[in-house]
């Protein structure tokens, strides 16, 4: 059933590097499908199941065939040097490549995966969600039947060990992110471009035409640019996904699902009137006490609050800041130069760095430092007038503080609800 996969671990001593989800998920794989092998767990955190643990956990690697590592190891200060090293994506993709798309990006991966996922299950075809979205791969594979379609969200972190490609690789945008994990920008957009790094003959990368250069040095056969007019057959105004880095991720959808099998466009287009978006990603949260509430949480980026600014047209209140990635700030900062805010309110180490970069631009905006979420709508109350539209959306991680963007926004929401 899965012969590729267990062909390639098959009389291996196995290391599973990292025991989140996907580490639990590989574990329970192999003991189902190669209860014989030799399999041991490193991790830094000491818990059961884990052989190796602490703070020398990665120097497991040398005592063992193959590892199997999980997204949310960094291994960019190791010496990784003679160790056999894959990942569930990689073995994945070695097994079902012909009937997987796979979606990346910078901004937007979660979104344009669903929207793919939605339209074929609307259209009637067996589609299965897998990856990044938080279902691990190994999880899926059951369920895989000779005509499923696999729409699999891919991070970087996924992308970086694989030397298979998916059949159609969506690849959306590059932004500097995540250099805390990749140390550089060309470790990671390297990363990013293994999506399509391993394509054959006959498959298609969906590309925005800013990537093109990128595509063509990796001498992919056939590229599909998502930049194309849907005036035609997509009422933009019906869209639920608002503005124009939505209509993006919904051309890179609909182009998607025709690279794989001529699906037409137009076909699938009123589909795209039914699906319902995503939490923390521009979330209209309510209008409350006269003022309305966005939530954008997921943006962690600079570009990504850039983008929800232009969407909503008018923002009054917008709240910056978090966990210091080393992010440059500095187109941000000239945007909201050219679009100023009226209240800005800042937070974390990113938002210290934030806050110096606007004022070094002269803009009008008045700046609030807060170190709680509470602060922050205290402010808002006191300044706020009815018709004002506050928005999250950070442009930083959210680890200083919160577990994750999601814990973020639905504090955010929560005191939203309540204003």
């Amino acid at each position: 059933m899965f012969d590729l996969i267990l062909n390639r671990l098959r009389g291996k001593r196995i290391l599973i590097l990292g025991f989140g989800r996907e580490g639990r998920s590989t574990l329970r794989f192999l003991n189902k499908y190669l209860p014989d092998a030799t399999v041991a767990v490193a991790d830094k955190n000491e818990m059961e199941a884990v052989q190796h643990f602490g703070t020398g956990y990665l120097e497991a690697m040398y005592d063992y065939d193959i590892v199997i590592k999980t997204p949310g190891i960094s291994l960019k200060d190791f010496d990784t040097k003679g160790v056999e090293i894959t990942s569930q994506t990689d073995l994945f993709l070695g097994q079902f490549h012909h009937q997987t798309i796979g979606i990346t990006g910078t901004k937007g991966k979660s979104t344009t995966t669903s929207l793919i996922y939605h339209l074929l299950k609307s259209a009637g075809r067996d589609a299965i969600l897998t990856g990044n979205i938080g279902i691990p791969c190994f999880d899926i594979m059951e369920d895989i039947k000779s005509d499923s379609i696999v729409v699999y969200e891919l991070s970087a972190h996924q992308l970086e060990y694989v030397h298979n490609s998916p059949r159609v690789g969506v690849l959306l945008n590059i932004f500097e992110e995540h250099l805390d994990h990749f140390g550089t920008m060309w470790r990671y957009a390297s990363a990013k471009l293994n999506i399509m790094r391993y394509m054959g003959e006959d498959d298609l990368a969906v590309i925005h035409e800013s990537l093109m250069d990128e595509a063509r040095r990796m001498l992919v056969n056939h590229i599909v640019f998502f930049p194309f007019d849907v005036s035609a057959f997509v009422d933009a105004t019906r869209l639920p996904l608002k503005g124009e880095h939505n209509l993006m991720n919904v051309k890179a959808a609909l182009l998607a699902c025709y690279a794989y099998d001529g699906t037409d466009c137009s076909a699938l287009a009123p589909y795209l009137y039914s699906f319902k978006p995503l939490e923390h990603r521009l979330e209209l949260v309510g209008t409350f006490g006269g003022v309305t509430f966005f939530n954008d949480s997921i943006s962690t980026i600079p570009q990504a609050a850039i983008s929800a600014c232009e969407a909503l047209g008018r923002v009054d209140f917008l709240l910056l800041g978090g966990f210091d990635r080393g992010i440059d700030y500095q187109p941000l900062a000239d945007y909201l130069k050219m679009h100023p805010v009226p209240h800005l309110l800042f937070t974390g180490k990113a938002g210290e760095r934030m806050m110096i970069l606007i004022n070094g631009t002269s803009t009008s905006s008045a700046a609030f430092v807060y170190s709680s979420m509470e602060e922050a709508f205290a402010y808002v109350s006191a300044h706020a007038k009815p018709g004002d539209v506050c928005l999250l959306s950070p442009a930083a991680s959210s680890y200083d503080q919160y577990k994750n963007f999601e814990e973020r926004g639905a504090k955010f929401k929560a005191l939203a609800k309540e204003f």
